[in-house]
């Protein structure tokens, strides 16, 4: 069974950088992509970002395009979200996922972590 394990997570000023990392256990990390979800209050859950097996392929949602950047370390069972020039907006719980398809809905993704409170002040 995997587990995914998210940190990182935490209150940041209007135009500052966190980075957060999810942590992958019970299977092959290598195997499966990997997406980074976010969920405001009173929002649905929404795409952030996700990157293929390999890394070799990126995708964002237009929100974060440009300001957020998705990696992984294979050799450490890990895949980051590094997060700058953050707005209030930004603010929300980040859920990492994990799936054998390379996609941005959340109907691809298998398994999920406990997520990671990212607050953002204005």
């Amino acid at each position: 069974q995997v587990q995914l394990v998210e940190s990182g997570g935490g209150l940041v000023q209007a135009g500052g950088s966190l980075r957060l990392s999810c942590g992958f256990s019970g299977r092959t990390f290598s195997g499966y992509a990997m997406g980074w979800f976010r969920q405001a209050p009173g929002k649905e859950r929404e795409f952030g970002a996700r990157i293929s097996w390999s890394g070799g392929s990126t995708y964002y949602a237009d929100s974060v395009k440009g300001r957020f950047i998705i990696s992984r370390d294979n050799a450490k069972n890990t895949v980051y979200l590094q997060m700058n020039s953050l707005k209030p907006e930004d603010t929300g719980v980040y859920y990492c996922a994990a799936g054998v398809r390379t996609t941005a809905y959340l109907s691809g993704y298998d398994y999920w972590g406990q997520g990671t409170q990212v607050t953002v002040s204005s």
